[in-house]
């Protein structure tokens, strides 16, 4: 069975920084690609960054590229996101999640086929 369990999540005041962490187990990071999404409250999920596991491609959406860092640790199967200067907007839940092609990473995540079940950032001012 392939599980993705994201951790790191909680409450960060605005102007600081974050660091998420998720393990798969069941999924090696080899082939295909991981990735980050968010869900904020209200709105639609939407793609953060995601990286081919296999080496290359690493792709941010445009509002991420500033302060999102994504990388993997493969002899670990976990996948890491850094924020920096994290801001309000960022109040999320943010998932990982794992597919088989770079192009199957683009909004709303619905060519992923694995998902983790999410943790909560919540920033504060």
């Amino acid at each position: 069975e392939v599980q993705f369990v994201e951790s790191g999540g909680g409450s960060v005041q605005a102007g600081g920084s974050l660091s998420l962490s998720c393990t798969a187990s069941g999924f090696t990071f080899e082939h295909g690609v991981v990735g980050w999404f968010r869900q904020a409250p209200g709105k639609e999920r939407e793609k953060i960054a995601c990286i081919n596991v296999g080496g290359g491609k690493t792709t941010y959406t445009d509002s991420a590229l500033r302060r999102f860092t994504i990388f993997d640790d493969k002899p670990k199967n976990t996948l890491y996101l850094r924020v920096r200067d994290v801001k309000p907007e960022d109040t999320a839940v943010y998932y990982c999640a794992a597919g088989t092609r770079h192009e199957d990473c683009a909004d709303p995540g619905n060519g992923m086929q694995y998902w983790g079940k999410g943790t909560l950032v919540t920033v504060t001012v």
